[in-house]
């Protein structure tokens, strides 16, 4: 039919207007037209739907792992502003632990300090007191031994007994004592005057 109508067509040969088209060249437009369009439909459009659907899916996952990486970051975040706050307690907390126990070495430092020195004042107090002790008895056995002299001198035998030479002196250096202590306190009762 299509082709009866092309030649009856061709033989009926009235001038055409270029505004109007030709029936046979509609027909068989809308023929390739319907043609490319079943093609199109059948084949190309599925293939593109899904190429747009993995697309779209493509598109919404990407946006949901970035929701879900957002989420995370902010949980991340929030755990590292916790631990810096967390190490700033703890670095405070320490600082005032260092000074509490410097202030108590400091302490602890002055004691044994004090403790040190007052061993040392009590060591050269004893060291003294044994100076003095050993001062003494040389000056007591000087003396004595001057006194002896002195008096066999007087006397004029020898004095050479060691059991009367050592009464001698003692009884002569107690005396000597006892008349040094009584001026002693007479002395140290002006001084607080």
């Amino acid at each position: 039919m299509l082709i009866e109508l092309l030649a009856a067509a061709e033989h009926h040969e009235e001038p055409q207007s270029p505004v109007v088209p030709v029936v046979p060249e509609i027909v068989i437009g809308l023929i390739c037209f319907g043609v490319v369009f079943f093609i199109f439909w059948k084949k190309l459009l599925p293939s593109i739907n899904r190429a747009l659907e993995e697309r779209r899916e493509a598109i919404e996952g990407g946006i949901e792992k970035a929701e879900a990486t957002q989420a995370e970051a902010r949980q991340t975040l929030d755990s590292y502003k916790e631990q810096l706050a967390e190490a700033r307690h703890e670095a405070a907390r320490l600082r005032e632990e260092a000074r509490e126990q410097g202030a108590a070495l400091i302490a602890e430092m002055r004691e044994e300090g004090q403790r040190q020195r007052e061993e040392i004042i009590s060591a050269g107090h004893a060291q003294i007191e044994a100076d003095r002790r050993q001062a003494a008895e040389l000056l007591r056995q000087d003396v004595g031994r001057l006194a002896i002299e002195l008096a066999g001198r007087l006397v004029g035998e020898s004095l050479e007994d060691h059991a009367r030479q050592s009464r001698t002196i003692d009884r002569f250096l107690d005396e000597l004592e006892s008349k040094a202590g009584a001026s002693v306190p007479q002395q140290s009762t002006e001084a607080g005057r």
